[in-house]
């Protein structure tokens, strides 16, 4: 087992031409993504970098139930998306789209989507960076210009675009509204991560997310006791022979196999295999 994932550069003409460390663009390329290839352990999990310069569409992503009713392999997990975003970096003004400010019928989301306000229904977070989302399948939301975020989600990319700005493609609009929660985000979803200590960012049905400052104490490597994906910030982690630096995502076979250097920072992540194959 290759301690070091696999990296898939992705290009997006909403992407950007200046990355913030320790990436860099290559000239002429307009960078969206970096997706880390999960490996057969961690099938269930997808760990992305998303960079943007303009706002992503409004969108909705169902659930597992939801996805295999509309035909999805879920080989890597059961076809439906929860996610969530660790803002690294963002832009004066950035924000991000999460649920609506009130309350919203199917019929008045669906008038909302053609005549472009849903935009203006959406609660817009002002962002910086260490702010924290998670954001549950069936959340309708968009990812705004300016933004660079860690996604960390369940290997799964249904995604039903409800609003697009105009640009020339596709809508789903029958199956986003089937799915979408016409609801605001609960606000216990979201926190801003403190700069210093190892802190839960997420414990849901589907996965675990720590970050993690220094060596790991011994509750949290009792909890990450089988493969984990591993995605350094600060410093380094060394797994194996291997070193794992910032801008990479590594796997280790347990939490206790893995070494952080002194005032390293790490986002450390396991799928809940049990509750992912239920």
């Amino acid at each position: 087992m290759s301690a070091g994932l696999p990296i898939r550069t992705v290009e997006k003409p909403w992407g950007r031409d200046a990355l913030p460390a320790p990436f860099e663009a290559p000239a002429g390329q307009r960078i969206g993504e970096i997706w880390f290839e999960p490996p057969p352990e961690l099938l269930q999990l997808l760990v992305k970098y998303i960079f943007t310069s303009e706002k992503l569409s409004v969108q909705v992503h169902p659930n597992d139930d939801q996805a295999r009713a509309a035909g999805a392999d879920d080989a890597g997990g059961g076809g439906g998306k929860e996610e969530c975003w660790l803002v690294i970096d963002a832009q004066p003004g950035a924000t991000l789209g999460v649920g609506f400010r009130e309350i919203v019928s199917r019929e008045a989301m669906r008038r909302a989507a053609i005549d472009g306000s849903i935009e203006d229904m959406l609660v817009w977070h002002p962002v910086q960076a260490g702010d924290f989302f998670y954001i549950p399948a069936n959340t309708v939301h968009a990812i705004g210009a300016g933004v660079s975020l860690i996604e960390v989600q369940q290997n799964a990319d249904i995604t039903y675009r409800l609003y697009d700005y105009g640009r020339p493609r596709e809508l789903h609009l029958d199956e986003g509204i089937a799915v979408a929660k016409g609801e605001p985000h609960d606000p216990a979803l979201r926190m801003h991560v403190p700069d210093h200590g190892t802190v839960e960012l997420a414990d849901g049905r589907y996965f675990v997310l720590h970050r993690v400052e220094g060596t790991p104490d011994a509750d949290l490597v009792a909890r990450y006791d089988g493969p984990c994906l591993i995605i350094p910030r600060k410093g380094e982690v060394r797994v194996g022979g291997a070193t794992i630096r910032p801008g990479e995502c590594g796997i280790a076979p347990t939490l206790a196999s893995a070494t952080f250097s002194a005032g390293s920072q790490a986002l450390v992540a396991r799928p809940k295999i049990a509750a992912a194959q239920a």
